[in-house]
């Protein structure tokens, strides 16, 4: 079995012929590999990861073409069958061949190749059992998704002992984002979106805060702080300015494509490098289906991700993890200063001291920012198209030697190169020298789709699976502002507007326990009030009111504001016809209002809630809840204000009973019943008043008759003795 000595097997040297034995700590000082199109630079590279697997060190691999992709492709048996998937069978029919005969002929070849070199079936297996290969598709779900939302947390680094290095990544983080939206040209000193955000990330960072997208946005709205420089927020940044910048960021957010971001392992750059159980990992970020914007924003929060990793570990003069890019176009220019260029440029600088290399690749020298790369130890220089191609690179290599380059003689030899022939020259060697490249271990089956990635990471056995989507806060659809709480005036007198809260619980008084929603208050629109109900119930009750079970850990729960609307009037109605001076209040509280602007008022009645008994701060630590339109649309809130009044005057009328016979008026206090027992009542006192005064009348009038009878009886009586009496005397 070959024996390397703990170094890399990359080929051999022409003159004097010998193996090519790379020291692994030499990549500490980092490499670039340069060559065009057809040079061999795959199998150069391919080959150099390979000796790193075998040699145990981790590596991060990134991937925009799907020609790393082969580093799973390890066949230790050489079967004909096992190379047959992975055989083009477009490239079989034209050579007149079965996707058998052509699965045969290339077992064939691969064993012979391999042989040529001294590399027997057992070193294909020592590289199959060296490391543990998976190919990730951020963006995807094809391979192993990636969440990015968790790569804004808070890194792990002390704030004020890295101010700079964090405020750096900051930038580029930042700058990445707003590339995400569009905004692709932005300058950090004179652009205020790239102030805003980059002040919300440290003020979060600092005081180990996470962020995530949803967060992100709220804060946009509604920044924790109040100046910026020496201007108000508001003069800064207005606040319509801000919401149309949280509305690009939430339409990546609320983007059906961009839910497969959430969802996946995180950016953990010790998990990507390390199984639990020590095992190295080469971990291959495959982003040939991502756009433009998307590749740039990745790259810039993974290597940002490394930067901050590399930071936390110890320093070290061996060469403890390999960072691969395989086309750095776009990345490193010369003369422009995309988001990835700064973390690249730092660590180019500083991953020595911690035993973190770079291996770079790229077909095109003039892509390159060769002040940057005069911090490469190694370049690995293969044929080159153009001669303009060769005296950008001699520009590099004289940069990087010192000055003391022979660019006649390296001209010559440039000039001279072939496939698979390589120009090594190392720092940390005496002189360049010429080499061909090994036989790669791996099928070298060319660019794999990303249909082919779940077959891949089958054939490696990964043991890494997708974890569940990031749920740090609710989906955003709109960025919603604080729910607005009109309440109405109604007729015939003036109500009283009682705005409401955005509430911890039901209007009745139930908490709502969470830990759901985001640390952030939305913000509110102009002239809207906010008021907060007050979290006056125990866990226990909370639960017992909303109908549910205490989960385990329910003591980690936090308070969750839901937004409410809350409509309430106080109405006096006055009218000296009916002696009516009454006062009475309507209150309503809608859970989910219509979007269209329909609301059954009377279907949401509840008791009156007094204002003074209403919060107008949240409590510490609350997280709050999404917020639906129309709660974030003061226009609806204006149209909704209009709609309660007008149902006030509907249907809210009091009634009162009045029978103008009897001269009696009842408040809308009194039931019928009520009241046709006070009529009854009023009608029998008085019946027996008329019966009263009528029986007095009769007797009056009975003791006059009375009166006169008697008098006229006495009278007859008189006349009777009168006439008696003369009788007498007329017969006396």
């Amino acid at each position: 079995m070959l024996d390397t000595n703990g170094k890399f097997y990359l080929g051999k040297f022409d003159e004097p012929e010998a193996p090519v034995l790379y020291d692994p700590d030499d990549l500490t000082t980092h490499a670039v590999v340069v060559g065009m199109t057809g040079s061999g630079k795959t199998g150069l590279c391919l080959g150099l990861l390979e000796e790193a697997a075998l040699e145990s060190v981790p590596s991060i691999m990134i991937d925009p073409k799907g020609d790393i992709t082969n580093a799973l492709l390890h066949f230790p048996d050489l079967l004909p069958a096992d190379f047959q998937p992975w055989v083009n069978p477009e490239e079989a029919r034209k050579s007149g061949k079965t996707q058998e005969e052509a699965a045969a002929d290339t077992a064939k070849t691969w064993r012979e190749g391999l042989a040529s070199w001294n590399i027997d079936p057992e070193r294909l297996q020592s590289l199959r059992n060296a490391a543990e290969f998976t190919v990730f598709t951020p963006g995807s779900d094809a391979g192993i998704p990636v969440s990015i939302l968790a790569s804004l947390r808070a890194p792990s680094l002390a704030w004020q002992e890295n101010i700079e290095t964090l405020r750096e990544q900051i930038a580029g983080t930042v700058t990445a984002l707003l590339g995400l939206v569009g905004m692709s040209d932005v300058d950090p000193l004179r652009s205020r979106e790239h102030i805003l955000l980059s002040n919300i990330f440290e003020s979060a960072w600092s005081s180990g805060q996470d962020l995530n997208m949803s967060e992100l946005i709220m804060q946009v709205q509604n920044p924790p702080f109040t100046k910026l420089g020496v201007f108000d927020i508001n003069r800064f940044f207005p606040e319509g300015d801000r919401f149309s910048l949280a509305m690009l960021l939430n339409n990546i957010l609320a983007s059906p494509g961009f839910q497969v971001w959430t969802t996946g392992v995180p950016l953990d750059v010790h998990a990507l490098l390390y199984h639990p159980d020590g095992k190295p990992r080469h971990s291959i970020f495959y982003i040939a289906h991502l756009n433009d914007s998307e590749r740039m924003f990745f790259v810039t929060l993974l290597y940002s991700a490394v930067e901050t990793w590399m930071r936390t570990q110890g320093g070290t003069t061996s060469l403890r993890a390999l960072i691969y890019f395989d086309e750095i176009f776009g990345y490193l220019p010369p003369t422009s200063n995309p988001p990835s260029k700064p973390p690249m440029l730092r660590m180019l600088k500083q991953a020595r001291a911690f035993g973190v290399g770079m291996l770079l690749v790229t077909q095109n020298p003039a892509d390159l920012d060769y002040k940057a790369l005069t911090n490469a130890g190694t370049w690995f220089i293969g044929k080159l198209q153009a001669d303009r191609d060769k005296q950008r690179l001699l520009d590099g290599l004289e940069g990087a030697a010192g000055g003391g380059l022979d660019r006649q003689a390296f001209d010559s030899i440039l000039s001279g190169l072939g496939k698979r022939r390589f120009l090594l020259h190392n720092v940390h060697e005496k002189a360049p020298r010429i080499f061909q490249t090994r036989w790669a271990m791996n099928y070298m089956a060319g660019p794999l789709t990303r249909t082919q990635i779940p077959a891949l990471n089958q054939l490696s056995g990964t043991s890494l699976a997708a974890a569940p989507p990031v749920q740090p806060s609710t989906p955003a659809a709109t960025p919603k502002p604080q729910s607005v709480h009109p309440a109405a005036p109604a007729s015939p007198a003036p109500a009283q507007t009682v705005p409401a809260a955005t509430a911890t619980q039901p209007v009745r008084g139930k908490p709502a326990v969470s830990s759901g929603g985001t640390s952030t208050k939305p913000a509110l629109p102009a002239k809207i009030n906010e008021y907060f109900l007050p979290h006056n119930l125990t866990l226990s009750e909370a639960a017992r009111h909303a109908g549910r079970s205490l989960a385990p850990d329910a003591q980690n729960a936090g308070i969750l504001y839901r937004p409410v609307l809350l409509a309430q009037a106080n109405v006096r109605f006055l009218n000296r016809t009916y002696n009516l001076n009454l006062e009475k209040t309507f209150s309503c509280v809608v859970v989910e209002p219509d979007p269209r602007g329909f609301i059954h008022w009377e279907d949401h009645t509840t008791k009156y809630i007094d204002p003074r008994g209403l919060d107008r701060n949240p409590l510490k630590g609350a997280n709050f809840g999404p917020l639906e339109a129309p709660l974030n649309d003061s226009t609806a809130m204006k149209s909704y204000e209009t709609d309660f009044a007008d149902w006030i005057y509907r249907d809210g009328a009091v009634i009162v009973r009045s029978n103008k016979t009897l001269k009696i008026n009842a408040g809308p206090e009194v039931k019928e019943a009520d009241f046709r027992k006070m009529l009854s009542e009023e009608a029998a006192k008085l019946r027996d008043k008329d019966i009263d005064t009528k029986t007095r009348s009769i007797d009056s009038k009975l003791k006059t008759l009375e009166s006169r009878l008697s008098r006229e009886e006495r009278e007859l009586e008189e006349a009777k003795d009168e006439v008696s009496q003369r009788r007498m005397e007329e017969y006396g």
